[in-house]
């Protein structure tokens, strides 16, 4: 009996320990920014070297990744680049993808939002791509003084668009 109680203690507390550190912390900086979770997003430990951070939304089966680049001052190419990037990363012409992109200023800080819907080609910058057809990507380049912090969300369209408000309060809350 006492065994019994042991190991179901035992496994209790590997449960628990687990559980902290898949839900990761709720507060972390970027840059010079400070962002804080949504609560019911998860925390993704980052095996990119490329990647600052990295979150997961999860609906039932459908999952979203959102990623935090940040290369330093300087690095990670232009705000118009990257936009026309993340455009580039679906099959379908820009045209035909409902872009959307949207300046706004927080805290004296600039942020350049970007929308965009279709069939994403999911997949490393230089490796194999898989298309995912029926999906969104909402991005945010945020200016700041040690160089810009690149957010980008991508996953099943209905998904993303739930989380658009989490994402941009995430994002503008850093800045305040």
């Amino acid at each position: 009996m006492q065994m019994t109680q042991t190991i179901l203690m035992a496994g209790a507390a590997l449960w628990m320990t687990a559980n902290a550190l898949a839900a990761g912390p709720e507060t972390f900086k970027v840059s010079e920014f400070n962002y804080k979770r949504p609560a019911k997003w998860e925390w993704v430990e980052n095996r990119s070297s490329m990647r600052a951070a990295q979150l997961k939304v999860v609906d039932g089966k459908a999952e979203a990744e959102v990623v935090f680049f940040y290369f330093g001052e300087g690095g990670g190419g232009g705000t118009q680049a990257n936009v026309d990037r993340w455009y580039g990363q679906f099959a379908e012409p820009k045209d035909k993808l409902n872009p959307k992109s949207e300046e706004k200023t927080v805290g004296g800080v600039k942020i350049t939002y970007v929308q965009a819907e279709g069939t994403y080609n999911s997949g490393p910058p230089l490796g194999q791509k898989v298309p995912m057809p029926g999906f969104a990507l909402l991005g945010a380049i945020v200016e700041g003084k040690q160089g810009s912090v690149f957010v980008k969300m991508t996953g099943p369209k209905e998904l993303v668009k739930a989380a658009t408000a989490d994402f941009k309060g995430m994002i503008e809350g850093a800045l305040k």
